[in-house]
């Protein structure tokens, strides 16, 4: 599941912790330390807001491009 290295880089990436990222999405950071791992899927609105909030587009996220810019 490449989406799970993907939101960890993009995670590292912005110098963010999880707790800051689990603050963003509104939920814990136990819940999106879940996601990290692969024990959770993530939801479709998370996965929105993450695009948003790192400036990329899902397909990326899903490892279904390796461009990460949106243009």
């Amino acid at each position: 599941m490449l989406y799970i290295r993907r939101i960890r880089d993009l995670r590292e990436d912005h110098d963010m912790t999880q707790q800051q990222i689990a603050d963003y999405l509104g939920t814990s950071q136990t819940m999106y330390a879940r996601y990290e791992r692969g024990a959770n899927e993530m939801p479709i609105r998370h996965l929105i807001a993450l695009c948003k909030l790192y400036h990329v587009s899902s397909d990326y996220i899903l490892g279904l491009s390796n461009r990460k810019n949106l243009r």
